[in-house]
């Protein structure tokens, strides 16, 4: 069997390697990859995420089983939809179904049809009436771009003026384009953050280990947000209760609130959830895999990646198993800058091998040299599982401690919430 994978990053890179190691899978095309792949004998396909009739005509000419989409731009463009009228096999929502992240106000408004636990909020294309809103909410508030935002359109803001200034870059300065041309500022939610996936197809899902990722650039949780600087799973003191809960309040209802809206849902499904004063809310949804969780949680997974997913599309009831103890971390090595400015071209240090895996986000080969050159904002990832949160951050910085990182960075706590 040969599958493609279309994407580029971490993200890609996990779900390429894992499928690769499936049984009955001969080879996996990701599409167009970087050149860090390779070096787990991934075959990339020089065809950008955009090129819906080029990728179809390759999947038919290369005799594809099934492509996996991974970014949510892709999605968002209606690619499923296309493989679909095609003739071919892809795992991801439909355009329709994807609006559960590419427009947060169409989310929130299935939130609140069915009656699931999210922060109050207002939705706005005017300033001034966004503005009077802020004044009247006060702060600390969260302002929203509507669109798809590269994980970048969330602004956290502790007063008034920052809100304000906020919705000044998103609906008058045009920063985000199309994506910030409405805005939807939220309640401010006070609690510990979270991240629950789900396999789904219609009303069938399939939980997977929780995770929590780390979004601002710098240690303590400060700085910028990203799309992500590392992340481990599951998370161990976050009671079994609380998913539950979760399932129960929020998965559930809304996978039946999408078939009711004629927009059954096929996919991973990513849920950001705040545990609250009063039970799990909804933060965010997202219509794929996260990144950097896919790379924390994929390793977990014991059982058969590419049977688990062909069975799901072929609606028959998956094998899906998980590791059951210990914790897998990883940090994330970003370009000195990220995410505003950022310089390319730095050298990278050798892949790792053994039980610390190496996912590479934003790598090529130098001219002429299988040397591989940074060439992107996150740059490479490290991951590992031990016993503990504490053995997995001691293996992974040890290693990052060896390793010459002139010109990049990386968070030195990433799992630490999980220690206190």
């Amino acid at each position: 069997m040969k599958l493609l994978v279309v994407g580029s990053g971490g993200r890609e890179h996990a779900i390429a390697k894992n499928l690769l190691e499936s049984q009955g899978v001969e080879q996996v095309f990701v599409a167009p990859g970087n050149d860090g792949m390779t070096l787990d004998g991934l075959d990339l396909v020089d065809i950008g995420i955009s090129e819906h009739s080029k990728l179809i005509e390759f999947a038919k000419e290369n005799d594809i089983a099934w492509s996996f989409i991974g970014p949510d731009d892709a999605l968002a463009a209606g690619i499923v939809d296309d493989f679909n009228q095609a003739g071919l096999k892809a795992f991801g929502p439909s355009r329709l179904a994807a609006e559960l992240e590419w427009s947060k106000d169409f989310a929130k408004e299935i939130m609140v049809k069915y009656g699931v636990p999210t922060a109050a909020y207002g939705t706005f294309s005017d300033f001034e009436e966004a503005k009077s809103y802020i004044e009247k909410q006060g702060a600390p508030i969260v302002v929203k771009a509507d669109g798809l935002a590269l994980g970048k359109g969330v602004v956290v803001a502790e007063t008034v003026e920052q809100a304000v200034e906020a919705v000044q870059e998103m609906l008058l300065d045009n920063k985000f384009g199309d994506s910030g041309a409405r805005v939807v500022i939220e309640e401010f939610l006070d609690g510990e953050e979270f991240s629950l996936f789900a396999f789904v197809n219609g009303d069938k899902f399939y939980i997977m280990p929780t995770a929590q990722d780390h979004k601002r650039a710098y240690d303590g949780d400060k700085g910028p947000n990203t799309g992500g600087m590392g992340a481990y799973a599951p998370v161990p003191h976050l009671p079994q209760s609380v998913v539950a809960q979760s399932i129960e309040t929020i998965v559930k209802p809304v996978l039946k609130g999408m078939i009711a809206e004629g927009r059954s849902y096929l996919g991973v499904l990513y849920t950001g959830l705040i545990l609250a004063a009063d039970g799990p809310k909804v933060i965010e949804f997202n219509s794929r895999f996260g990144d950097p969780e896919t790379q924390i949680i994929l390793p977990r997974l014991t059982s058969d990646f590419a049977q688990n997913i062909t069975d799901i599309l072929d609606k028959k009831e998956p094998a899906i198993t998980w590791l059951d103890e210990g914790v897998t971390l990883g940090v994330v090595v970003a370009s000195e800058g990220y995410p505003l400015d950022y310089e390319k071209g730095l050298p990278l240090p050798e892949k790792t091998d053994g039980d610390i895996i190496t996912y590479y986000a934003g790598a090529k080969f130098a001219e002429n040299s299988r040397a591989l050159l940074s060439n992107g904002g996150r740059v490479y990832m490290l991951v590992t599982t031990a016993d503990t949160v504490s053995a997995a951050q001691e293996k992974i910085y040890d290693q990052l401690k060896k390793q010459d990182t002139t010109g990049l960075f990386y968070r030195t706590d990433i799992g630490s919430k999980a220690n206190k």
